[in-house]
Formats: C-alpha cells, structure tokens, sequence
C-alpha cells in the first residue's frame, strides 16, 4: 500500500503525484484495468459542467494530476468519472456502531488481487478551507473510506447501477464529504442536494455518537439511523435493502457473496448487541464470525485492506491486506 501525504492546493496536490509518479515511471494511463471507449469520454464531458460547479476544486487537482504526467486530462477525466458509475467496481463490506462506549466505524475493502499493490492510503492537508483528512483508495483522488480532522468517518460499498446519468460517483461524494462536512447529519444532507451517477451505500459516523446508513443511487435517496429496530448499529454491502431502493438492485451480476457477508454482520450485532467493542470489530473484519473476507485468491478476489476508526478514543487501526490473515496495527499520523 502506498502511503502519500498532500499539502498545498488542490492542483500542487494533484501535480505533486502525477509528477513523482512520473519520476518512478509509473504512468496512470498504462494501468488502467479498463479500456478508455469514446463512451467514457464523453460520459466524463457530461460530468465535467457539475464538478465545475458543485467541486471545482476536484477539477484543479486532477488537471494537476494530467499535468505532472504530461497526458490529457481527459482521459484522466474519462478514468475517474466513470468510476462506480460504469462498472467494474468494487465490492466491500462497512459498518458503524454506537452504544456505551463505542463509536467505530469499519470497513473491508474487497478487489482484484492483480491491482492491490497500487492501492492508497492518504493524508490530505489542503489550502482553501478543507477539511483535513486520511483516506484509503484504489483510485488515486477518490476515496473509499476515511476519517477528517472534525471526526466524521464515511466508508462506501458499491452497488451496480441500474442507469449511468452524469453526476458524482461514489469515490467523489465521499471525498466531498471529507473536505466539506463535519458531521453526520452535514454529509447526509448534501446527498439530497449533489446530482449523484452511481448506485451505493454510505455507513457515516462522527464523534458525537451520531451514526448513519444512506443508501442512493441517480434517482433515489434513503437513509437510516438504525437496522432491524436497534438503534445502535448499521451496516452495508453491495445491494440495497432499505425498502424504497430494493427496486434497484440487479441479481443476476457477481456481487462476491454480498449477502451472506451481510447476514453476517447483522447476525453478530443482534448476538452481541450492546456488548460489541473494538475486539469485536476487529474479530468480525477478520471473518471470526462467518464470512467476510475468506476469499479463494485463486479467483482473482480478496480483502485488500481493513480499516477500524475508533471515533470514542480517536485513534485508526488499519490491516494492510486480508485482516483473515494480518493483524491490524494502530496508525497515529493523523489527529482528529
């Protein structure tokens, strides 16, 4: 996993990366596991007029990213847009509880085996009225989950979409949530407002104890503060189960045993209730109590990391790789 540290403005930023990883020879446009249609080029153009006005700061770092690696920005534009929105995406699991003394929010992160070694964890340090935050990422500028200096943790899992109309995808609308929110209500607010493009779920909580499950895709918004009547808990994989966005699911893709992996973590907060703690979380990641990461590598498949906020005693445990097979160490580089 590489670790990366950005300061300055969003275009430093972004100019800082394409530029060192030029200087490493590594060139994004030579590793991208899809191929650039004309179709994503001109889904990105359909973008580009709502980032320019809802985050035009995204539009600045990632020319910044074009411009260190000497290539078009376009086809970085045709790259990151068309994430979640155009498949293929990632598959993961997420959670959040809140009760006693426990606020933790975690999350497995499930992908291709072949692309693990380029994935990302960031701390971001802006100009211009940002939140700072760390994150983790397969996908350079968006995010997949993290935390920001305000205590608000957000982890996305993807959910093939049903339709592909220009707007944010989900790596996108969890960075902006990073930068521009501060707590949970604030980041389940600006989905009712941003033009969202991709089918996901978002598993929020923050510091105060608040915890949040929102699952959106182009044409529909529903949030939950709790599951199966408790209160304390929520949680997320790869298709939709609050009642007004089932309607969106698609059964008939791969989506890597999705619900099983959420059988699983509803079985465990209704067998532990009020008594699931940090143990436990990491315990439930590392797939002690059914399935959750024991993915056959042989096909491509894993948990390439798992990450824990412990929002009650600020502190970030993250497993680099399979938590089935790694320990979880503590990461004390970032304050909030």
């Amino acid at each position: 996993m590489y670790h990366a540290h950005f300061r300055g403005t969003h275009y430093e930023a972004g100019y800082r990366w394409g530029s060192l990883l030029l200087k490493h020879k590594n060139i994004i446009s030579d590793n991208i596991p899809f191929e650039i249609t004309q179709e994503r080029i001109d889904y990105a153009l359909n973008c580009l007029p709502i980032y320019k006005k809802y985050y035009p700061e995204i539009i600045k770092e990632i020319q910044g990213l074009a411009d260190g690696q000497h290539c078009d920005v376009r086809i970085l534009q045709a790259v990151l847009f068309g994430m979640y929105a155009m498949p293929p995406v990632c598959n993961c699991s997420c959670f959040a509880f809140a009760a006693g003394q426990e606020i933790l929010l975690g999350r497995n992160s499930d992908f291709l085996t072949d692309l693990e070694k380029k994935n990302m964890n960031v701390i971001y340090r802006l100009a211009g009225g940002a939140y700072s935050f760390t994150g983790n990422t397969t996908a350079f500028v968006e995010m997949e989950d993290g935390i920001n200096e305000q205590g608000l943790a957000v982890g996305l899992t993807s959910v093939y979409p049903c339709q592909c109309k220009p707007g944010f995808n989900a790596g996108l609308l969890l960075r902006y949530m990073l930068e521009k929110c501060q707590d949970v209500s604030e980041a389940v607010s600006c989905l009712y407002h941003l033009p969202i493009a991709s089918a996901q779920t978002f598993t929020l909580a923050d510091t105060t104890g608040k915890i949040a499950l929102a699952e959106c895709n182009g044409e529909h918004v529903q949030c939950t503060d709790s599951l199966s009547g408790m209160s304390s808990f929520v949680c997320a994989t790869n298709t939709f189960h609050l009642g007004e966005m089932t309607e969106y699911n698609c059964p008939e893709i791969d989506d890597w045993f999705a619900q099983t992996r959420y059988e699983t973590l509803l079985s465990v907060f209704r067998e532990k209730g009020e008594n699931f703690n940090l143990p436990s979380a990491g315990k439930l990641l590392s797939g002690d109590y059914g399935f959750l990461c024991q993915y056959d590598r042989k096909t491509g498949k894993d948990t390439v990391w798992s990450v824990i906020y412990d929002l009650k005693r600020h502190k970030i445990y993250r497993c680099e790789g399979n938590p089935g097979r790694r320990r979880f160490k503590e990461d004390s580089r970032f304050s909030f």
